[in-house]
């Protein structure tokens, strides 16, 4: 999860406000400090935090909501105004036709990586991709990206004879015209100077792009706000996408700059993998980081993770209670390629409230590496049958995995956890009442997870690092 301190300081923030006993001008003054604090320690302008808190506090002393209680109404104002003020709620959607996008930006902010990332998110949503370097400034920017898209299965072109970026684009143009989208890695510089404009600019003319974005580090904090309003209105960019926010505490304020520009954020780049990569939207992205969760994005996660036939498969094994090591392994793999776990619990409604250590989740992904290795030592009819591990079984596994006894018994508990977990999803009584809002709302799941008794297992299972 992005943020995490931010997000840590306003989930303790709604905390206290579930927690009381009376909402009245005392509580709301305590909340705004709180707020206040916890934004100005993401770097986020004083001036615009005064005017969020302010804007909260008219509305929580002067606003009435007959559906809702006084401390629901609050928490729902914290919401709508943080929201707004890291956005418009706009999410980038392609384009009919052919979509070339052209990334801008100085150096070190992360283009070529970003260009890597754009193009996996947009084949794994069955579009053909090909990326061009065009940066003739940087020392083998073009191998980079050759680079790149060779481990990530997308088509490269560039040239680094050509020292005219417009000559290298209009060498392959014509190569170009049979994917769906381009994505064009132009040259950076120190600082937005006139020959940068004037190069981005030419090239931007002859490409005819149908979106600019500008590349932003979150790491430059509140100086963010001056670098989007330049290129902005320099080269009439159309989003941005800010990088490195697993990275830093700044990326509060590169978000709220941004809005403040007028720049829209489309995409956030949140981890070192290929795939830790987002489109950006406001509302979802504050739901996480209130601890309400974003099951719409896990969703559309799980699904590109694991194909529809190996999914039906895995959900027969489910129903039938046939699932063994093998299928556990497979549903590893599968977590594996939606994230770390603290981004994919915060995604999930009612999990953000748990307040598991984040040392204790990387803890339990380190420990599932040497799970596999112990299953790639088991035979096929013992993954097949794990109940049937003797002690001598273990044992030889354990010298053959180079993984300790103890892990491996860690490994089959938490098999029959999960065997078990699986097998309450049967009982058609564990979902009674579920539908699609209910699982928007965190205490509705809560409550189902309290009745399956996945909170108190799951924080159990983190708190001993199984």
């Amino acid at each position: 999860m992005v943020l995490d301190n931010l997000g840590s300081s306003l989930k303790n923030t709604l905390g206290k406000i579930k927690n009381t006993l009376t909402v009245d001008r005392n509580l709301v003054e305590e909340v705004v400090k709180e707020i206040q604090k916890a934004l100005l320690a993401s770097d986020v302008n004083v001036r615009l935090v005064l005017e969020l808190t302010k804007n909260i506090r008219r509305r929580a002393i002067e606003e009435n909501n007959a559906e809702l209680t006084k401390k629901e109404h609050l928490i729902t104002i914290i919401y709508e105004e943080l929201s707004k003020f890291l956005g418009d709620g706009e999410e980038f959607v392609l384009k009919e036709g052919q979509n070339k996008i052209m990334l801008v930006g100085l150096y070190g902010q992360g283009k070529t990586t970003t260009a890597g990332k754009l193009g996996v998110y947009f084949k794994n949503r069955s579009k053909k991709v090909a990326l061009i370097s065009t940066d003739t400034w940087r020392p083998a920017a073009y191998e980079q990206l050759r680079v790149l898209g060779e481990s990530i299965g997308v088509d490269v072109y560039g040239d680094e004879t050509l020292k005219d970026p417009n000559k290298i684009y209009s060498k392959f143009e014509k190569d170009l015209e049979k994917y769906d989208v381009v994505i064009i890695d132009s040259a950076g510089r120190d600082s937005l100077n006139e020959e940068l404009v004037e190069e981005i600019a030419n090239l931007r003319d002859l490409v005819n792009p149908s979106d600019v974005f500008f590349v932003l580090g979150a790491d430059v904090g509140q100086t963010a706000q001056k670098q989007a309003e330049m290129f902005k209105d320099q080269l009439e960019i159309s989003g941005v996408v800010i990088t490195k926010m697993d990275g830093t505490g700044k990326g509060g304020g590169a978000l709220s700059a941004c809005s403040t520009a007028e720049a829209p954020v489309r995409f956030i780049g949140v981890g070192e993998k290929i795939e830790d990569f987002e489109r950006f939207h406001s509302e979802k992205f504050v739901s996480q980081l209130l601890g309400m969760g974003d099951i719409e994005t896990l969703l559309e996660k799980a699904k590109l993770a694991i194909d529809e036939k190996s999914a039906e498969k895995l959900q027969e094994k489910m129903m039938s209670g046939n699932f063994d090591l093998d299928d556990l392994r497979e549903q590893m793999k599968a977590m594996g390629k939606m994230g770390s776990f603290s981004k994919v619990l915060g995604m999930i409604p009612g999990m953000g409230g748990l307040n598991i250590d984040k040392n204790m989740l990387g803890a339990q992904e380190e420990k599932m590496k040497y799970w596999n290795y112990a299953m790639d030592s088991m035979t096929k009819y013992e993954r097949q049958h794990p109940n049937e591990l003797s002690t001598s079984r273990i044992k030889r596994i354990s010298d053959g995995s180079g993984t300790s006894i103890e892990n491996i018994r860690e490994l089959l508990k938490h098999f029959k956890q999960t065997k078990k977990m699986m097998n309450m999803f049967k009982d058609p009584s564990a979902l009674e009442g579920m539908d699609e809002n209910s699982m928007q709302d965190p205490q509705a799941m809560q409550k189902m997870m309290k009745k399956m008794g996945m909170g108190k297992q799951m924080k159990q299972m983190m708190k001993r690092g199984r």
